[in-house]
């Protein structure tokens, strides 16, 4: 293939063929690459389904709003923004349509799984704050729980005397985790554990732990989730459409 001008450095040429081979000698072709085939995959489903059609009302709405949240309500500083970003209004426009557009896109493709992906996923958005005290030895895990339940010393107390942790300066709090990211036998007990319920002595890679369970946190599916499982269940979508897709370079560099 000819070699065909690309941009130019300095009034110095540089070709197609010269700027793909820059990228691959950095490491970042594939990348570039990926990105492209992105972009030709989003053109090519915003083309063929139906009702993607954005009105010009609520183009002008979205264009207000960004004006108001970016404090650029009059007309001067707006244009000073534009030729800060190197946008003039109609490109400006033509990015805000598009990404009203994909945004459609998303929710007509996902809409369908989300509640089931939900569910799927509920077990890593479910979560729970926990306060730990841990110590290497079972009957010493054992005695301070017994401290506990039938002294009355305070968990805090036993925490900061004899707790191995670095969080035993804050009392062994170790704040909201993630249910899908905690060992299946502590995550097996949280499970049947109320708010201020201390657990059993478990043990956990060697070491011994004394939790008590501070709050649960269930997850539920509202909207600013559900974008967030769109956006998820969107970008496996490309990714497996993407992939499907037998791309073939034709230049020679």
């Amino acid at each position: 293939m000819e070699s065909s001008l690309f941009l130019t450095a300095d009034e110095q040429p540089i070709s197609l063929e010269q700027a793909l081979r820059y990228l691959e000698s950095s490491g970042k072709l594939d990348s570039v690459i990926w990105e492209i085939m992105r972009q030709h995959v989003l053109e090519q489903e915003l083309q063929t389904l139906e009702n993607i059609d954005i009105s010009s009302d609520l183009i002008e709405q979205v264009v207000i709003d960004f004006r108001l949240n970016n404090q650029l309500i009059d007309s001067a500083s707006f244009q000073r923004w534009l030729a800060q970003e190197g946008l003039d209004y109609s490109t400006f426009k033509r990015q805000i349509t598009s990404s009203l557009k994909l945004e459609k896109l998303k929710a007509q493709l996902t809409e369908p799984n989300i509640q089931e992906y939900f569910i799927e996923r509920k077990i890593f958005l479910d979560r729970v704050v926990l306060s730990r005290l841990v110590v290497e030895e079972q009957a010493l895990a054992e005695e301070l729980k017994s401290q506990i339940i039938e002294d009355g010393v305070r968990f805090e107390q036993l925490v900061q005397e004899y707790s191995i942790t670095e969080d035993r300066t804050l009392n062994g709090m170790m704040g909201a985790i993630s249910k899908g990211t905690l060992p299946d036998v502590l995550r097996a007990a949280i499970n049947l554990a109320k708010p201020g319920e201390l657990i059993e002595p478990l043990e956990i890679e060697g070491l011994w732990y004394l939790v008590r369970v501070e709050k649960i946190l269930d997850a539920s599916l509202d909207e600013q989730l559900k974008q967030q499982l769109e956006d998820e269940l969107f970008e496996q979508w490309l990714e497996d459409k993407i992939q499907s897709i037998n791309v073939k370079l034709q230049v020679n560099f």
